[in-house]
């Protein structure tokens, strides 16, 4: 990081939560400028497709519990 942006960034930290989350909100936003066009409209279509699976019986999943189980047990 630049001195610049380490200026900044040490600014930051003297805001409020509220204002940092705007500026956060803002900055995410702004790296999403190139994003692909068509990349919504694709993730919808897969998600749909993913849900078909699983009202099919063609999918299943798991308890979203039991998964957070086992990645805290393999990242712990």
């Amino acid at each position: 990081m630049n001195a610049a942006a380490e200026k900044i960034r040490t600014e930051l930290s003297n805001l409020s939560e509220e204002d940092r989350a705007e500026l956060a909100q803002f900055l995410i936003a702004s790296l999403d400028e190139g994003a692909d066009s068509d990349a919504e409209a694709a993730w919808d279509a897969e998600l749909e497709r993913r849900a078909e699976e699983i009202r099919g019986g063609q999918a299943s999943g798991e308890p979203a519990g039991k998964v957070f189980s086992e990645l805290r047990a393999k990242h712990s």
